[in-house]
């Protein structure tokens, strides 16, 4: 067993797939340093997520390949349900313009997508990766670091670090390292998923259709200029793909067809009783499971990287209360529960059942579909607010506490920039007009400055947000969620205490800030 002390580092990462590379260039970005541990020499290249949605983007914009990402991925318009014989029963539009500064659903190949999050991850020198072996054991983390074991072709190694972070999979030995169990949400069938290439006129639009047809649901969408994705639940028929994809295809059409992968899988709804024990985190497939009715596996699990990551980095990094950790859990668990039972009640809509009442509870779902502002309001629900908690304070009224900040595009020194660009990887005191001292001492303590929207140069995007919220300033945390609301006419943030503690805000301001970040901060100080 070699134990390499040299190289010990910070975070190891299990599991190289884009939750695990996505988590690590989060870390680099801060200035922590990870070893990330994967079985594979190179990416799978077949596909499996399809489908992301704005707030992924915003993350990976974080990431640094938000532009890459943009390169290769495609608008849709949303989710259409259809019923057996392919009439619409309810459309959910999406619009190409998201609160977070990206059309709000895009397609494409996750492939593709790896390759340039590994292309990312090589350019960085906090960042090594480690491919083409097989992690043997998480050990416990009690009063010292983590040790992490592992083999290769040249034997069996261990690493020790300050945090692991278990995005190893479904089956993964790091849920099974702290002693996690799945949690049954009561759905399983087995898919058959195919991907197609080819240059037929395929009769589709540009977005999901989900076929609600008990006698055979299926998913179907347009992934890429000549690739399409069709999944069917598995039946009793031994339908041959040409067979199943017909109704889509031309009548009688025999031109190019290439099946680029047929594949069958189980869909569950579970979600682990434990998502971390000491410094040791499950993220993504490790932490929970869904179904992909509304195309949120992956997004769950680039979400739980984005949450984690900046709170590891500023334990790590600027002693922060450990207690910080424990909100990644809480924060994030619940939302992954709401998205399961989505995907799972989206599944009742496709199928529905055989029984006699099932034609009524379709016509009813169509029905309640066509309900002004229905279906508006069903696809918003996917990024609903945080709930409250150490790290979102709220008072009587909700309010933008839980939200996400808006993201335009916004000009400083004449640069056209987006937002985040500008604000960087740290807090932010976001206000509708010039400081004052109190919320200027809140900035200082916490390493930044207080930054007024009308010095951003956007279109107005920021200050009607900040009217409609009834907000004179608002605390963004790193991941531009609103951490505090100084109501209009306020003075003071509600609950500054608190997290003053917890984030442990008595340092002075961070020296390393992003180049935009700098310029802005030369520009309001003046």
């Amino acid at each position: 067993m070699n134990v390499d002390e040299a190289a010990r580092v910070p975070v190891v990462i299990v599991g190289a797939g884009p939750v695990g590379v996505t988590a690590a260039l989060l870390l680099a970005r801060r200035g922590v340093r990870s070893v990330v541990l994967e079985r594979h020499q190179d990416v799978y290249p077949l596909p499996r997520a399809v489908a992301t949605d704005d707030e992924i983007r915003r993350i990976l914009q974080a990431a640094g390949v938000g532009a890459e990402f943009t390169a290769i991925a495609r608008p849709a318009d949303g989710l259409r349900l259809l019923d057996p014989r392919h009439r619409v029963m309810a459309e959910f539009r999406r619009s190409r313009h998201g609160v977070h500064g990206y059309p709000q659903s895009s397609m494409f190949d996750q492939p593709e997508l790896e390759r340039l999050l590994r292309e990312a991850l090589a350019e960085r020198p906090e960042c090594e990766l480690r491919g083409g072996v097989e992690v043997t054991g998480v050990g416990p983390d009690t009063s010292g670091p983590v040790r992490v074991t592992y083999r290769d072709d040249h034997g069996e190694h261990e690493l020790r670090a300050d945090a692991v972070l278990g995005c190893d999979g479904a089956n993964s030995l790091t849920r099974e390292a702290i002693g996690g169990v799945w949690e049954d949400l009561r759905f399983e069938e087995r898919w058959t998923v195919v991907d197609v290439r080819t240059t037929a006129d395929v009769r589709c639009w540009e977005g999901v259709d989900q076929v609600c047809d008990p006698a055979r649901p299926a998913t179907f969408m347009r992934v890429g200029e000549d690739r399409y994705r069709w999944e069917f639940r598995l039946g009793e028929g031994r339908e041959t793909v040409r067979e199943l994809v017909a109704p889509w295809l031309p009548p009688s059409y025999d031109g190019d067809f290439e099946v680029v992968r047929e594949s069958q899988y189980t869909f569950r709804a579970r979600v682990a009783d434990r998502w971390r024990s000491g410094r040791v985190f499950l993220l993504g497939d490790a932490a929970h499971l869904t179904p992909p009715f509304v195309g949120q596996g992956l997004c769950s699990g680039i979400r739980d990287a984005y949450n984690l990551t900046w709170k590891l980095a500023r334990v790590l990094r600027q002693g922060a209360e450990e207690g910080l950790l424990e909100t990644y859990e809480s924060e994030r668990k619940p939302h992954a529960r709401h998205v399961i039972r989505l995907a799972v009640a989206m599944g009742w809509a496709m199928t529905g059942g055989q029984d006699g009442a099932a034609a009524l509870r379709r016509r009813a779902l169509a029905a309640a579909c066509r309900i002004p502002g229905v279906t508006e309001l069903a696809g918003r629900d996917l990024s609903r607010p945080l709930t409250a908690g150490p790290l979102v304070r709220r008072g009587l009224r909700r309010g933008l506490a839980g939200t996400y900040c808006p993201q335009p595009w916004v000009s400083v020194d004449g640069r056209r920039t987006r937002l985040d660009e500008v604000l960087g990887d740290s807090f932010t005191v976001l206000t509708a007009t010039e400081p004052g001292p109190s919320l200027t001492a809140i900035a200082h303590g916490l390493g930044v400055r207080a930054v007024p929207v009308t010095g951003l140069g956007d279109d107005g995007t920021l200050a009607a947000w900040l009217r409609a919220g009834d907000a004179d300033a608002v605390l963004l945390r790193p991941d531009r969620v609103v951490m505090d609301v100084v109501p209009s006419g306020g003075r003071d943030f509600t609950s500054t205490a608190a997290w003053a503690s917890l984030l442990h805000t008595t340092r002075s301001p961070i020296a390393a800030r992003h180049p935009v970040e700098k310029s802005l901060l030369r520009s309001t100080a003046r």
